[in-house]
């Protein structure tokens, strides 16, 4: 359900600069209870501190959420295995998994085709694995952001737990490409351990193939693949991928202009550190900051992040849309500090009007260029023009709208170019940006209008929570 917070009766404090609000259905007769003994609201989230696991036992629920819980439900059934709320939207009139846990995990995957018994380690943000064995994907629950020992420790126990419900010992063993993944090391120790193959699989790929194989789609599609961050062939941050892929492989034909990330992971947290990567790379060194948000910052630390770009010190290079995303929303004066996961991003799909003309000519310019056989986004002008509207005072719902119809007209642009060499009309579109409704939305409807036909998620997520089951696909089909 849809809510407007500024005529809402529930507090703007419950979801600020929102248009959505999320609404937990019961999935037990006690929640239905509580709600009617209480009388009032309540205020209800998975019982975990931040980064952690959910608490699965009575005694360790009252130990770590003594500092964050006022009262306890406890309960004398034991839980055997730690799920998390299921998380949904609604696009285009059907339901869209975020985060696909409780209720739905282990529903199988039915795949098109007989599988190996593979074990797929998934990525390490909002991480799942996947087992296969037959014609079905066991893609976990939602484990977490695999980033401390807890969690790890969650994944382990879940993966033996996998194993002996389904009698899957797997043959071989699939990983995200980057090295460092929590995962991908799991994945790398219990292959040598049992001598298995480990076969790493590069992060967009997986993302695309997940779509295809929810969808049953096993022919060449035109992959487009738009997330934050994963480990790119070239050593690079991709994030921004066109590709023409399939179960087998993939070459990647089309990609967003690389620019660098001044202080790496420091930009994703301050995206006005990613909005100054953009401005300076593409519009040179001695771009004036007068007339943007910018002005404010402190002249030391801008100086610091000219000498960074300049010099290429500690700045990957990145194609990510997910990145151009949050530099678009601190150059609006959105978001120039974040607290959670795509919180400026949001915060500018969330400025879109609501009503608009979806035919209406609307776009910030942008161009392609060659560059050894793969067709380059470049984003000078794009930048330079929206630059210049914040200086115009230009309303930041107008540059919102811009923006979002800019990258899928892009995107459509993208597919023609490669349909035209390739004869391919089928589109899987994949990676966590796609979340965004309004992306989603456009860029969707221009491809069908355009004439292709477009295939979406809504089994697993978009998000790295469905990797895995990319994975374990690609795994099948890969020679040894």
């Amino acid at each position: 359900m849809r809510w407007y917070n500024k005529t809402s009766d529930i507090a703007t404090a419950v979801a600020p600069d929102l248009k959505y609000l999320g609404m937990m259905l019961p999935c037990t007769p006690l929640h239905h209870l509580l709600l009617r003994e209480t009388g009032r609201p309540l205020v209800m989230t998975s019982g975990n501190l931040s980064e952690e696991p959910i608490a699965k036992d009575n005694d360790e629920a009252l130990v770590r959420l003594k500092d964050i819980a006022d009262y306890f439900v406890l309960h004398n059934r034991g839980i055997y295995a730690r799920y998390d709320d299921s998380v949904f939207m609604v696009a285009e009139n059907r339901p869209v998994a975020l985060r696909r846990a409780r209720g739905y995990a282990p529903y199988p995957i039915h795949l098109p085709f007989n599988s190996k018994q593979i074990l797929a380690c998934g990525a390490e943000l909002k991480n799942t694995f996947c087992l296969t064995r037959d014609n079905h994907a066991f893609v976990s629950q939602h484990i977490g952001d695999m980033e401390n020992e807890e969690t790890l420790e969650h994944f382990e126990t879940t993966v033996e737990l996998y194993q002996k419900l389904f009698r899957i010992k797997p043959e071989v063993i699939a990983c995200d490409l980057h090295p460092e993944y929590l995962p991908s090391k799991y994945a790398a120790c219990l292959a040598a351990e049992q001598k298995l193959p480990l076969i790493p699989v590069q992060h967009h790929h997986a993302h695309i193939v997940s779509c295809m194989a929810e969808n049953a789609v096993s022919a060449p599609v035109i992959g487009v693949a738009f997330d934050g961050v994963g480990y790119g062939t070239d050593g690079a941050i991709w994030g921004g991928e066109f590709f023409i892929a399939d179960w087998h492989g993939f070459q990647r034909v089309g990609q967003f202009e690389y620019v660098p990330m001044p202080g790496g992971a420091a930009a994703i947290k301050k995206p006005y550190r990613m909005a100054l990567g953009y401005l300076y790379s593409l519009l040179g060194n001695n771009f004036s900051l007068d007339g943007l948000p910018f002005v404010n910052l402190n002249p030391t630390e801008v100086a610091v992040i000219k000498q960074q770009i300049q010099k290429r010190i500690n700045c990957p290079e990145t194609s990510s849309v997910g990145r151009l995303f949050d530099a678009a929303a601190a150059l609006a004066g959105l978001s120039s500090e974040v607290s959670y996961e795509a919180q400026a991003a949001i915060a500018l799909e969330m400025s879109a009007p609501d009503r608009f003309m979806q035919s209406s000519n609307y776009n910030y310019p942008y161009s392609f260029a060659g560059q050894d056989g793969t067709t380059i986004v470049k984003l000078a002008e794009l930048f330079a023009a929206l630059a210049a509207d914040v200086r115009q005072n230009t309303a930041v719902s107008k540059i919102s709208l811009k923006l979002h119809r800019t990258i899928a007209s892009i995107t459509v642009d993208m597919c023609g170019k490669i349909a035209q060499n390739t004869g391919i009309k089928q589109v899987a579109l994949s990676g966590g940006v796609f979340q965004n409704r309004l992306l989603l939305k456009l860029t969707s409807s221009a491809l069908k209008q355009a004439g292709f036909q477009v295939f979406t998620h809504h089994l697993v997520p978009c998000n790295d929570g469905g990797l895995s089951l990319g994975q374990a696909v690609i795994a099948n089909f890969i020679k040894e």
